[in-house]
């Protein structure tokens, strides 16, 4: 068994499977739905249920890597992926969908887990600046992955998404087992201690928020646009799957700059560049469309901005979440990425009811808006408690 720190690609194709596992199979929910039978609300669960679940394993995944250490978890995370990837694809109801569907949301342990050996092998700016280089590069994936679901689902039908995903579990088993040497050092006894400490530090509930809202503006976008693109604008599932992947060029362009510079100028003012600057675009699309002068290009000029901060945002903001208690990186790291995905659910959920009365850009634009601004919110409170943390 291999006991070498892993290559920085195999911590990118770990991340780049979980961003897959929520976001290629969007634009197929409408046919989704038709092959099933049930309305938009009901396939909207195969969003919010998902991460809603990934929030559960998220917490206890992450904990566990800390006990027993991130490599066995991982294997195990992968092997059940690929079973429940297959029960997906041959899934005949959408209860027996939906409940695979609730279990496949173990791919979240990938990115859990990459940011949590990273913490393990670097401190500080250098951390941060290892994690905005991982996400510039997985950003490929959530650009390419709607791409690719649409098309697959235009070409062969919904089914096929879920045989790829079968095919990318068994691969990543594989580069794991190959290459992901044990990063953790394990000291299981102090454990509940620290989780205590962890939990009551109020810098990590700061960053944790600037997380949990950065992405929840962006799940509020993943979930409503493909209703909002069908309905009002009358694109195409193959056209959605362009619009949704063309965000992600935002948020690429934001990660790489932030790797660049973070070493220098630190994280707490790229995460304030990160959060105004979608905040004040957001809120001029608003106007425009409310002003009846709206377009498609309006709204998603208006929402790269959003991946654009994203990209300054999330990878610092995780950095800071994961200093608080260096030592509980991976329950740090789990009890982080559960908030966003509770956070993500609640807002998918909301996002969900909101446009199934009545799908407008004004409407789906106004819910981005309300998350940015809470995210601005806590960014603000991050950067007065975390003066005394090292890297900030």
């Amino acid at each position: 068994m291999t006991r070498t720190p892993p290559r920085l690609t195999t911590l990118v194709l770990m991340t780049a499977l979980s961003v897959l596992t929520l976001n290629m199979f969007l634009p197929a929910l409408p046919a989704m739905g038709e092959s099933f039978g049930v309305s938009e609300a009901v396939m909207g669960l195969a969003i919010s249920g998902y991460m809603a679940c990934a929030a559960v394993f998220q917490m206890s995944l992450g904990a566990l890597s800390d006990r027993i250490g991130r490599r066995p978890v991982l294997l195990g995370v992968l092997a059940l992926y690929v079973v429940t990837s297959l029960v997906c694809l041959s899934a005949q109801s959408i209860e027996v969908f939906l409940v695979a569907r609730a279990v496949q949301a173990v791919a979240v342990a990938g990115g859990v887990l990459s940011s949590a050996v990273v913490r393990d092998l670097y401190d500080g700016r250098m951390a941060a600046a290892k994690l905005g280089t991982i996400a510039t590069a997985m950003a490929i994936a959530p650009m390419l992955a709607p791409i690719l679901g649409g098309f697959l689902d235009a070409w062969f039908g919904w089914r096929a998404i879920f045989a790829a995903y079968t095919i990318f579990g068994l691969a990543a088993f594989v580069l794991i087992w190959a290459d992901l040497g044990e990063t953790k050092q394990r000291d299981p006894a102090r454990q509940a201690g620290r989780v205590t400490a962890l939990l009551k530090e109020p810098v990590f509930w700061a960053y944790t928020c600037v997380l949990g809202f950065s992405v929840g503006a962006f799940f509020t976008f993943l979930t409503g646009a493909p209703f909002v693109a069908s309905q009002v604008f009358g694109l195409s599932s193959d056209q959605i799957g362009l619009v949704l992947g063309s965000i992600t060029l935002g948020y690429m362009l934001g990660a790489g700059i932030s790797a660049r510079t973070v070493e220098r100028v630190g994280a707490m003012p790229l995460i304030l560049v990160g959060r105004g600057l979608p905040l004040v675009s957001l809120v001029a699309a608003l106007a425009v469309f409310l002003a009846g002068f709206g377009t498609l290009w309006v709204l998603f000029a208006a929402t790269m901005t959003v991946g654009f901060g994203n990209g300054l945002t999330v990878a610092n903001a995780n950095a800071g979440a994961l200093a608080v208690r260096p030592e509980m990186a991976g329950t740090a790291a789990g009890l982080a990425g559960a908030f966003v995905l509770v956070t993500g659910a609640v807002l998918a959920g909301l996002t969900t009811m909101v446009l199934s009365a009545q799908a407008t850009p004004a409407r789906l634009i106004l819910l981005m808006v309300a998350a940015v601004a809470v995210s601005m919110a806590a960014a603000l409170l991050a950067r007065r408690w975390s003066k005394a943390l090292p890297a900030n």
